[in-house]
């Protein structure tokens, strides 16, 4: 499992856990993160593998993942799960996500300095190997350049009129005015059907 999906020890735990279920859904797991605050929030990003996912399907998955996390109790503390859809300036979290969105600019940082640079801003070129392809602006000149899939820490699509208007061609899913699905459910390990109080000691 790549860092992009999965970057902590216990995000990697999580997506163990619940990467199974959501594919015996006939669904994909896109990211997860476990962040930290006053209640944690667990954040799942799910999608069909031909894209497009529904706010009824991401509450599927929200009920089925809860289900199994009661079950496996990774988690001592309460927390809310959220399960939403990548949006449309999706975040690219596997190696065949950069041939599917190949020719759309993208946003890629990576974990070391690569020729004196974290940040890269271009279009994808695909995939060649392990290597990710993204052409850039190099003093007015388009450089295509390969970037190990292993370096990358963060990468995702540009939000432009273009790729909002091929994302609902393609995928005939309208979405939400900020571009994502969520299905919130709050967890709390002391109650079984009442919701978990907003402030917890």
């Amino acid at each position: 499992m790549s860092d992009l999906i999965a970057k902590t020890a216990i995000d990697r735990r999580l997506a163990d856990i619940v990467q199974p279920v959501i594919e015996g859904l006939g669904f994909e797991l896109i990211r997860l993160r476990l962040m930290g605050g006053k209640t944690r929030v667990l954040q799942i990003m799910a999608d069909r593998p031909e894209g497009g996912i529904g706010v009824d399907e991401c509450g599927d998955i929200s009920t089925a993942v809860s289900a199994v996390l009661d079950v496996e109790d990774p988690l001592e503390d309460a927390y809310v799960l959220e399960v939403s859809s990548p949006g449309i300036d999706r975040p690219l979290t596997r190696l065949k996500d950069f041939e599917t969105w190949k020719g759309w600019e993208a946003r890629i940082e990576t974990t070391e300095l690569i020729d004196g640079r974290r940040r890269f801003k271009g279009d994808l070129a695909g995939v060649e190997g392990d290597e990710v392809l993204i052409t850039i602006d190099e003093g007015g000149e388009d450089v295509t350049i390969g970037l190990k899939f292993d370096w990358l820490s963060d990468a995702k699509l540009i939000l432009s009129d273009a790729l909002i208007a091929e994302m609902l061609r393609q995928k005939k899913v309208a979405e939400p005015a900020d571009g994502q699905f969520d299905a919130i459910e709050e967890i709390d390990g002391d109650e079984d059907d009442a919701p978990a109080p907003e402030t917890k000691h």
